[in-house]
């Protein structure tokens, strides 16, 4: 069999073994969802500009993020592989408090359950559960930073990506490109789409380096409303 042969055996191997995926399968997801290439602007966003003023977007998305200190929200999960004709759709419920901890919850088609806590991780489905010191792992620090960067809004200055903004009436678009090596060997670009009303993410595309990519978008949101410490309890 050739390399291409094995890669898309392998890319169906991991959709077969869904719900049970690996964390790291996972886990680039959550990198995103606190959050947030080398292709010309007109090309990849059309309908978007370069932002005009970037450093006063800089400050206003700190300023909102400070703003936030909890999203709950309802998400649609839509992954595409090279080696498969149809798109991969599941969807489920999404908890974040501005202390650092998220729950991510797949419903649909599945039941898979990951949390995020105190430096610790959960991830559950119907056949085990698995949990790691968050500490214990760099690509795991790596992810906390981020998770506290977004949280801080300080994302757009952080060193694990070079940001570029762009604009349209409703939305702003942020284009994230890993700068170390370790985040290159998951995505290619992370795209985020941002309300211009109150700074949310609307919808994040994780673009991997295979030409496979990833679209989660929100729905429902809710800020700054109660979420009790049992949601992310384990």
């Amino acid at each position: 069999m050739d390399n291409r042969g094995a890669r898309r055996n392998n890319k169906l191997s991991s959709v077969r073994c869904q719900p049970g995926a690996s964390v790291g399968y996972r886990l680039h997801t959550v990198i995103c969802l606190v959050l947030f290439s080398s292709f010309s602007a007109m090309a990849q966003h059309t309908g978007y500009k370069p932002i005009e003023n970037p450093n006063d977007f800089k400050k206003q998305f700190a300023a909102e993020s400070e703003r936030v200190h909890t999203i709950t929200s309802n998400f649609t999960q839509e992954k595409v592989l090279t080696a498969l004709t149809e798109k991969i759709t599941s969807s489920g419920q999404f908890w974040f408090s501005r202390s650092n901890k998220i729950r991510l919850e797949y419903k649909k088609p599945f039941s898979y359950v990951m949390i995020m806590n105190d430096g610790k991780l959960l991830v559950r489905d119907d056949q085990k559960e698995t949990r790691i010191n968050v500490n214990s792992n760099k690509l795991f620090q790596q992810v906390n930073r981020i998770i506290v960067d977004c949280v801080q809004g300080t994302i757009l200055t952080s060193k694990d990506f070079t940001t570029r903004v762009f604009e349209n009436e409703k939305t702003y678009l942020l284009e994230m490109t890993p700068a170390s090596k370790t985040l290159k060997d998951f995505f290619l670009t992370i795209v985020l789409v941002v309300e211009r009303a109150d700074y949310s993410v609307t919808s994040i595309r994780m673009n991997e380096p295979t030409g496979d990519y990833t679209i989660m978008t929100f729905r429902e949101k809710k800020l700054n409303v109660p979420v009790p410490d049992a949601v992310f309890t384990f």
